[in-house]
């Protein structure tokens, strides 16, 4: 019985020592041209996922409707748990240059921006593979959103390159 307590708390404290030596990305940086996402700490990648963007990637997205993805620097600052997606961590885009860019335009920034997975209950991610497929958000496989979703807490600034 010894033993198995002993083995039990060897493994515990083994699995709460991984838990915590795993890296936390200091930002994203996003390039669209590429269409890759890098997790960035200390300055160095450590992580890095291809990426599908909105319908129209060129360009900054302005308004609603545009299926352009944002440029800037934002933050990821929430995760949806009512999500249409496999995850989602959330973009505080608009952000105050977005906000006002839209007011001089006469329109509406749009918003709803996510790191998202593939659509729940499609099973079939080929589809999506290397394709610009979303309405603005920035799209990865679900594994990848998985391993994102642990290196990247709220709070965590975004940068979106073109």
């Amino acid at each position: 019985m010894k033993t198995l307590l002993l083995s039990l708390l060897l493994v515990i404290s083994q699995s709460v020592f991984a838990f915590s030596d795993r890296p936390t990305a200091d930002y994203v940086l996003v390039k669209k041209a590429e269409r890759k996402l890098f997790l960035i700490k200390n300055n160095q990648i450590f992580k890095e996922y291809n990426i599908s963007l909105g319908k129209q990637p060129v360009g900054h997205k302005f308004k609603r409707g545009d299926y352009r993805t944002p440029e800037g620097v934002y933050e990821i600052d929430f995760r949806n748990r009512q999500s249409k997606f496999h995850l989602s961590l959330h973009i505080n885009y608009p952000n105050q240059q977005d906000i006002e860019r839209a007011r001089m335009l006469g329109v509406d920034p749009g918003g709803d921006i996510f790191i998202h997975g593939l659509p729940n209950g499609k099973n079939k991610p080929l589809l999506y593979k290397g394709v610009d497929w979303t309405r603005g958000c920035i799209a990865v496989n679900n594994p990848q959103i998985r391993e994102i979703a642990q290196f990247v807490p709220d709070g965590t600034p975004i940068q979106i390159s073109p």
